[in-house]
């Protein structure tokens, strides 16, 4: 039996969303406060999962999220109204991932130091010096960002670029990192919650409370139970996310008729067994003298 969660069209002033690979399938969560307020289970994390998760909700006043795949343009059409708060320990990743925890260059280790602050900002002042500290960071180091390498003879090309390609950017990572920070300052989406608008509401800054509060628990389950198959573990964690909502009904309250009449061929019947210990057997037992025996079996 499938548990649902059923909407209730309340609106909240905070909403994270996040999915969770099981096997085959990803399952796309929704987490408002501390409650569960829905999932959506699809293939692969994209526009059309994400809007049938979103639809059957209003738009919260902030919607926190990893900014993954098709997540974007998902809320553009189902919460345009919603303002968007990226997750900053999620930036903070992917700004690592382009520069590794160890840049050679200078620009390079302070473009890696203005990420890891990301994370330290906690008023408007403070938020508005670090924007200007990567705007300072784009006029010491902006011709790094620019610079080009075109084929040539003498400078063979990276084993990334393709084979008609006759330039690429030079300091290609170091470009996408900047880039990376450039457009969601502009856009807005790294200091929502310290919009004054929201001033009292407690907005997250980070999708901690989804990742590493439901998803960390639904991953401890899937590795505590490795014996599943997968329909049970999607069966476990859709159980799982409904006890974790916000009224949830006892299961026993969930059962229907039609539960206690399955349809043909569901179960198969077990053949009878006769009770009670097996009076005859031909089994070797160690009792009886009788079992495998090894080797001379003690002869000399």
């Amino acid at each position: 039996m499938a548990p649902g969660i059923p909407a209730t069209g309340e609106i909240h002033d905070q909403v994270q969303i996040d999915g969770i690979y099981v096997g085959s399938w990803c399952c796309l969560i929704a987490v408002a406060g501390e409650h569960v307020i829905g999932w959506q289970w699809c293939d692969t994390e994209k526009k059309a999962a994400w809007a049938a998760l979103l639809q059957r909700f209003p738009a919260p006043r902030v919607v926190i999220t990893d900014g993954g795949s098709g997540i974007a343009a998902a809320l553009s059409d189902c919460w345009s109204d919603a303002a968007v708060q990226r997750c900053l320990v999620h930036v903070q990743r992917n700004v690592r991932t382009y520069l590794t925890s160890r840049p050679r260059t200078e620009a390079g280790k302070a473009l890696l130091r203005l990420g890891r602050a990301l994370t330290r900002v906690s008023t408007p002042a403070q938020a508005a010096a670090w924007l200007g500290h990567l705007n300072g960071w784009y006029q010491d180091h902006g011709q790094l960002v620019r610079a080009r390498t075109y084929r040539t003879t003498a400078a063979p090309a990276p084993a990334w670029v393709r084979a008609n390609q006759t330039w690429w950017f030079t300091h290609d990572r170091l470009r996408k990192a900047y880039r990376l920070l450039e457009r969601l300052s502009q856009a807005g989406t790294l200091f929502t919650y310290l919009r004054s608008e929201f001033t009292g509401l407690d907005i997250a800054a980070t999708t901690n409370r989804i990742e590493g509060g439901t998803n960390a628990q639904l991953r401890l389950i899937l590795r505590t139970h490795r014996g599943m198959s997968e329909e049970h573990r999607t069966r476990a964690i859709e159980w799982y996310l409904y006890l974790h909502s916000e009224t949830p009904e006892p299961p026993q309250r969930l059962i229907r008729p039609e539960h206690h009449t399955p349809t043909r061929g569901s179960a198969q019947t077990a053949a009878e067994q006769p009770h009670g210990p097996e009076e005859y057997g031909n089994a070797a037992t160690a009792e009886e003298g009788l079992w495998a025996r090894k080797g001379w079996a003690g002869r000399p």
